[in-house]
C-alpha cells in the first residue's frame, strides 16, 4: 500500500544518454502546429482530433472536426492561477524504496507523467496545474532519479536493476497501489519507453499513451555495426568500473554544464531559467546519483521503441519538436505508421522537452486526446495482478 507524506518539492539533473525515439506504420497525415508565445485555444468540444488555431499558432490533425476556441495567454495556460489548485509532493513505499511523486487534481481520469534520463517529476511543473483543473494528475520520479532512492546497482550482482522493465513495473505498481485506477500515460524521451513496456505488461491499466520526442535509442547495441560493438562495451567498462567514470560525472553535474546541455535541447533557449537549471542539477547531488547515471549510459540493452509499439493495444499519439538535436524528427517519422499510433504531431521551433519548453502546445493535446478516450472511472477495477 501507498504511504504517503508531505515533504519539500525539488529536482534532478540532466544529460544526453536517454537515445531512443519513436515510430509507427499507418498513413497518417503529418500534423504541424505554429508556435507563437502569446495565445493559444481552449478546446470546447473534443470529439476526434482536430485543428488548432490561435494568433499564430495552428495545430492539424488527420482527425478532422469542428471545434470552439476560445483564446488564453499563455501565461494563463502554463501559471497556476486557481488559489484551489494545490499540487503536493509526497512518498510513496515501494518495494522499500523511498519514491517522490507529487500529485493535484481531485477529479477526472488519471494521468501519469513520466520523466525523461536524468530529470525528474519537476520537468513538469508547468503541466501538473493546467491538467490538474480537470484530472488527476500524478507526476512520478522513476527510481534513481529526483528524490526517490538510488540503490546502488552493484548491489545486485550481476543482474541489471535499471532497467525499463524494472521502470514499467514500478510504474504499473504505483497505478495500482496509490491511484487505484487505470491511467494515460504522458511521456518524454526515455519515458516513453517506460511507458510503452509498461502497456506491454500490463495494457489493462493503461489507457493510452502519449510520447514527446522519444527516445530513439542509437546507442542500442542492436543498433551498431559489428565491428563497433567490441569498442562499446570496452568504453563502457572503462566509464562503469574505473575512476573515469566518477570524474566524466563530476564534470556534468555542475551548474554550467547542465545549463549548456539544456541549451543545446531547447531550441528556445530563454526557457532555461536558473530554476530550471537547480530542479535539473539537485537531485543528480544527492548520494548515489552518479551510479545511477554511469549505470544507466552503460545500458545499451533493453526494447526498442520499434519493438514495443506493435505489441501495445492502447491508442497512442505521438508529438515531436523539430528542432530535437538528439532525436532527429526524421527518424522519429518512422514510428507513425504503427496500428497503435493514432496521430504524429510536429511542434515547429520545439526542442527535446516540448513540455517544459512549450506548455502551451503540450497541454491542450493533452486535453483533447485524454478527452476522446476517456470512459467512466472505475477506481477499483484494476488488476493487482502484473
Amino acid at each position: 500500500m501507498a504511504s504517503t507524506t508531505t515533504t519539500a518539492s525539488s529536482t534532478l539533473p540532466l544529460s544526453k544518454p536517454d537515445f531512443p525515439v519513436l515510430s509507427s506504420p499507418r498513413n497518417k497525415k503529418l500534423i504541424v502546429c505554429r508556435t507563437h508565445f502569446q495565445q493559444y485555444p481552449t478546446l470546447r468540444r473534443i470529439s476526434n482530433l482536430r485543428r488548432f488555431n490561435s494568433n499564430g499558432f495552428v495545430a492539424f490533425s488527420r482527425l478532422n472536426d469542428q471545434i470552439e476556441e476560445n483564446g488564453l495567454s499563455t501565461q494563463d495556460m502554463v501559471s497556476n492561477n486557481d488559489p484551489g489548485i494545490e499540487v503536493q509532493s509526497r512518498i510513496w513505499n515501494w518495494r522499500g524504496y523511498s519514491i517522490r511523486y507529487q500529485y493535484s487534481g481531485n477529479s477526472g481520469p488519471a494521468l501519469v507523467l513520466v520523466h525523461g534520463f536524468g530529470a525528474n517529476s519537476d520537468h513538469w511543473r508547468k503541466n501538473i496545474p493546467v491538467l490538474a483543473k480537470s484530472h488527476r494528475v500524478y507526476s512520478i520520479d522513476l527510481i534513481g532519479y529526483g528524490y526517490s532512492d538510488k540503490p546502488n546497482p552493484r548491489q545486485f550482482g550481476d543482474n541489471l536493476f535499471y532497467t525499463f522493465e524494472t521502470w514499467a513495473t514500478q510504474l504499473n505498481e504505483f497505478c495500482i497501489d496509490v491511484i487505484k485506477d487505470e491511467a494515460f500515460f504522458i511521456c518524454n524521451s526515455i519515458g516513453g519507453l517506460v511507458g510503452l513496456q509498461a502497456a506491454v505488461m500490463a495494457p489493462q491499466i493503461c489507457k493510452g499513451i502519449i510520447l514527446l520526442n522519444i527516445s530513439l535509442r542509437m546507442l542500442h547495441i542492436k543498433k551498431q555495426p559489428w565491428f563497433g560493438k567490441p569498442l562499446i562495451r570496452s568504453f563502457q567498462n572503462l566509464l562503469r568500473n574505473t575512476a573515469l567514470g566518477k570524474y566524466f560525472y563530476k564534470s556534468v553535474a555542475t551548474p554550467d554544464s547542465v545549463r549548456s546541455i539544456l541549451c543545446q535541447c531547447y531550441h528556445d533557449t530563454s526557457q532555461v531559467t536558473e530554476e530550471l537549471v537547480q530542479k535539473i542539477l539537485n537531485p543528480g547531488l544527492e548520494p548515489g546519483a552518479a551510479d545511477v547515471f554511469l549505470e544507466f549510459i552503460c545500458y545499451s540493452a533493453g526494447p526498442l521503441p520499434e519493438e514495443l509499439l506493435p505489441q501495445v493495444k492502447c491508442p497512442i499519439l505521438i508529438a515531436w519538436g523539430d528542432k530535437d538535436p538528439w532525436e532527429p524528427l526524421k527518424l522519429g517519422r518512422n514510428y507513425e505508421n504503427f496500428d497503435s499510433v493514432e496521430d504524429f504531431i510536429v511542434l515547429p521551433n520545439v526542442g527535446h522537452c516540448p513540455q517544459d519548453e512549450a506548455p502551451h502546445l503540450v497541454n491542450p493535446l493533452v486535453e483533447s486526446f485524454v478527452a476522446r478516450h476517456a470512459t467512466p472511472s472505475t477506481s477499483t477495477s484494476v488488476s493487482t495482478t502484473i
